[in-house]
C-alpha cells in the first residue's frame, strides 16, 4: 500500500514536468492559500466573569488527519493544497494521504510533488471506500487517523457516512456543481466556459445551473456551450453532464433568480451581474461565492485562498466548506472564583432540582461546607 515519495532529484524533475518551480509552489501555498488559512485561524480567548474568574476557550491542533485525494479520471493536485495547507497552518503534525494509483501502478507526479512540498511523507496508493476504511480504522502497518478530509465520488461519500462517529469528517462532499446568476451585462462566452469547467471532472454526476433574466443571454450561452465543448479534450465527460445535468432557467428578475439559487444551495456560486457585490448580502446558501467576471470558479479551485473542499448536493444549506478550525479541537474552560460560585449557587440549585440530579447540587455546595474532624 505504501509508496515512498521519490528522492530530491526526482522531485525536481517532476517539478519541471508540471511546470512548477519551487518559487511558484511557495507562492501558491504560502502567499495565498496559507495567508488565508492563517487569517481565519481561530485564536484562544478569555473574558472576565465580573466576579474575579475567567471563561474562555483554547484551540489545539489534531494529532493525525487523513486526506483523500481523487486521482482516477483527474488527479487533483489542487486538493493537496486545499487540505494539507490548512492542516499545516492549524499545526497538525501527522498527515496521511490516500489516492488511487494510475493503470501502471504509480501516483501522478503532480500529486507527489505537492505532497512533498507540504511535508506529507505518508502516501498510500489506494482509493475508493477501502481507502476511507483504512484511514478510519487503521491496519497493522498504518495508524488510524482522527479526522478524514477531502472530496470523492459517490462510493467514497457513502464510505465516509459509514465511518462517521468512529472518526471525524470535514463534510460529505460529492460530485462538483456550479450555479451562475447573470444579467444581460454578462459575457456569454465566459459563462459557458465557467459552466463547462465543472462538467469535465469525469463522474457524469456533476451539475451546472444558469439562472438569468435575459432570454438573449440564455440562448447565447447555450450556443457557446455547444461550440466550446467541441474544443475540449475531455468533451466526452463534458457531454455526459451537458446532456443531463445542465439546466438553464429564465426568471422574471434577479431577485427571483437569487431565491432559486439559494434553494439550489450550490457548491460554487458565481454572480455575473452589473453590480455583483450588491447581491452578496442576499446569498444565504452556498459553499463559495465568486463575484464578477474576474473571479472564475477555477481561481477558487486552485489559488484563491478559501479551501475548495465545499458542500455539495444541496448540503450548503447546512454545512460550510473546509477551514483551518476543522483541523483543531476547541476546548472551553471555566475558572470560577469563590464569589462566582457563590452568586451561581441558587441557579445551580434550581436546575439540579428540576432535573432530579441531587449530586450535581451537592458537588457545588460541598465547596462551602465546613470540614469536620474525624
Amino acid at each position: 500500500l505504501q509508496q515512498l515519495v521519490a528522492e530530491d532529484s526526482s522531485i525536481r524533475q517532476v517539478g519541471a514536468i508540471i511546470n512548477m518551480t519551487d518559487d511558484s509552489v511557495t507562492f501558491l501555498t504560502n502567499r495565498i492559500i496559507a495567508r488565508f488559512a492563517e487569517a481565519e485561524k481561530p485564536r484562544s480567548m478569555s473574558f472576565p466573569t465580573g466576579y474575579g474568574g475567567k471563561l474562555g476557550e483554547i484551540f489545539v491542533p489534531l494529532d493525525r488527519v487523513g486526506i483523500y485525494i481523487p486521482g482516477g479520471a483527474a488527479p487533483l493536485a489542487s486538493t493537496v493544497l486545499m487540505t494539507a495547507v490548512f492542516a499545516r497552518v492549524a499545526g497538525v503534525r501527522d498527515i496521511a494521504a490516500c489516492t488511487p494509483c494510475r493503470k501502471d501502478g504509480t501516483v501522478a507526479p503532480p500529486l507527489l510533488y505537492c505532497l512533498r512540498r507540504l511535508g506529507v511523507r505518508e502516501i498510500y496508493r489506494i482509493g475508493g471506500p477501502q481507502a476511507i476504511g483504512m484511514m478510519a480504522y487503521g491496519t497493522r502497518s498504518m495508524k488510524p487517523v482522527q479526522k478524514l478530509v477531502g472530496p470523492g465520488g459517490p462510493y467514497v461519500t457513502a464510505a465516509k457516512r459509514l465511518v462517521y462517529g468512529h472518526v471525524s469528517l470535514d463534510l460529505v462532499a460529492g460530485p462538483s456543481e456550479i450555479a451562475i446568476l447573470a444579467d444581460d451585462s454578462a459575457d456569454p462566452r465566459l459563462i459557458a466556459a465557467d459552466l463547462l469547467s465543472q462538467c469535465e471532472h469525469g463522474s457524469g454526476e456533476e451539475r451546472a445551473l444558469l439562472v438569468t433574466d435575459s432570454r438573449l443571454l440564455a440562448k447565447a450561452v447555450l450556443r457557446e456551450i455547444l461550440a466550446q465543448t467541441e474544443a475540449l479534450p475531455r468533451r466526452d465527460f463534458v457531454r455526459q453532464v451537458t446532456e443531463s445535468g445542465l439546466v438553464v432557467v429564465l426568471v422574471a428578475d434577479l431577485a427571483a433568480g437569487m431565491r432559486l439559487c439559494n434553494a439550489f444551495a450550490p457548491e460554487h456560486f458565481e454572480i455575473m451581474t452589473e453590480n455583483p457585490r450588491r447581491w452578496l448580502g442576499k446569498v444565504s446558501c452556498a459553499g463559495a461565492v465568486f463575484l464578477g467576471k474576474w473571479s472564475p470558479e477555477a481561481a477558487g479551485d486552485y489559488v484563491a485562498g478559501p479551501s475548495h473542499v465545499l458542500p455539495t448536493g444541496g448540503t450548503a444549506a447546512m454545512f460550510s466548506g473546509l477551514r483551518t478550525s476543522d483541523f483543531m479541537r476547541r476546548i472551553s474552560f471555566v475558572d470560577f472564583s469563590r464569589r462566582d460560585l457563590t452568586v451561581s449557587l441558587r441557579d445551580i440549585e434550581t436546575l439540579s432540582k428540576a432535573e432530579g440530579l441531587d449530586a450535581h447540587l451537592r458537588s457545588a455546595q460541598a465547596r462551602f461546607a465546613k470540614q469536620t474532624e474525624p
